[in-house]
C-alpha cells in the first residue's frame, strides 16, 4: 500500500456524521475534525444559539455542516435529528455518541432514583436509542461507524463518580454488543474512553489545583488531555483507516490506567 493510498484511507469525503454534544469541547473538536476531512457534519448540541455559533465558524472554513437543537434525553428530539439529516443529506454513515452529563459528585448510597434515571437516560439510553435509529440508514449506504464517547471511569471508578463510571461503563458494552451484532451489515461500533480533558465539562477536576497537580504528577504523560487529542481517534475510527476495529475500546488517558 503506498503512501496516498493510507492517506486517502481517512477520507470522509461523501460521508455524513452526526456528533451529539457538539456545541463545544471534544464533541466540537470531533465534528470538525470529521468535516475537514471531507465529511458533511450534523453538530446537535441542546440550543440552537449555541450550534448556530459553532456552525459559523465550520461555514466560514468553507465546511458544509448543519446545525440541529437536540436534547438527548427526549426520544423526540432524537427523531427530529435523525429525520432532518435524512432530509437534508439523504444519509448517515457515522455517528459520534458524544453528549453527556454528570451533575453531581457523592457516593452511590446517597444517589437517588430520579438522579440514577436521569444519568442513565443522557449517558446510555439516547446512544443506545439514537444508534438504532441511524442503523437503518447505514444498512441501506453499506456499512457505517458509531463512535462512543465513554471515559477511564468505566473502566477503573474513582471516588465520587460511581454513577458516572457505571453508566461510562454500560458505553463499553453497548459498544461491543452492536459490533457483534451489527457486524453483518458492515457497521463497526467502537469505544473512546478519554482521561482528564480541558473542557467545560471536566473543569471542576481541573481548576482544583491539587487534583490537578496529583493527576499531572501520577500519570506517564505528566499532563491533561487537549480535546483535539480525543478528535484525531475519533476521525481513525470514522474513517476507513480503522475498517477493521469493531467492538474495542480505545483508552486515550496519558498512561492513567498504568499508572
Amino acid at each position: 500500500m503506498s503512501g496516498s493510498d493510507l492517506r486517502g484511507r481517512f477520507d470522509l469525503t461523501g460521508k455524513v456524521a452526526i456528533v451529539t454534544g457538539a456545541s463545544r469541547g471534544i464533541g466540537e473538536r470531533i465534528a470538525y475534525g470529521l468535516a475537514e476531512f471531507g465529511a458533511k457534519v450534523v453538530i446537535a448540541g441542546r440550543k440552537q444559539e449555541s450550534v448556530d455559533q459553532i456552525a459559523e465558524k465550520f461555514i466560514i472554513e468553507g465546511y458544509k455542516v448543519l446545525p440541529i437543537a437536540c436534547h438527548v434525553g427526549d426520544e423526540e428530539n432524537l427523531k427530529h435529528l435523525v429525520d432532518a439529516t435524512l432530509k437534508t443529506y439523504g444519509g448517515i454513515d457515522i455517528l459520534v455518541n458524544n453528549a453527556a452529563t454528570n451533575p453531581v459528585y457523592g457516593s452511590i448510597e446517597d444517589m437517588s432514583s430520579e438522579l440514577f434515571d436521569k444519568m442513565m437516560n443522557i449517558n446510555v439510553k439516547a446512544a443506545f436509542t439514537l444508534s438504532n435509529m441511524c442503523l437503518k440508514s447505514m444498512k441501506k449506504r453499506g456499512g457505517g461507524s458509531v463512535v462512543h464517547i465513554s471515559s477511564v471511569e468505566g473502566i477503573k471508578p474513582s471516588p465520587g463518580l460511581s454513577l458516572y463510571s457505571m453508566n461510562k461503563a454500560a458505553l463499553i458494552m453497548l459498544a461491543k454488543a452492536q459490533a457483534k451484532e451489527w457486524g453483518v451489515y458492515k457497521v463497526r461500533s467502537n469505544v473512546i474512553c478519554p482521561g482528564l480533558v480541558k473542557t467545560k465539562f471536566s473543569s471542576a477536576l481541573w481548576n482544583n489545583k491539587e487534583i490537578l497537580d496529583h493527576w499531572n504528577e501520577h500519570i506517564p504523560l505528566h499532563r491533561m488531555a487537549e480535546p483535539e487529542e480525543m478528535a484525531s481517534l475519533a476521525l481513525f475510527l470514522a474513517s476507513d483507516a480503522s475498517s477493521y476495529c469493531t467492538g474495542a475500546t480505545f483508552t486515550a488517558d496519558g498512561g492513567y490506567l498504568i499508572s
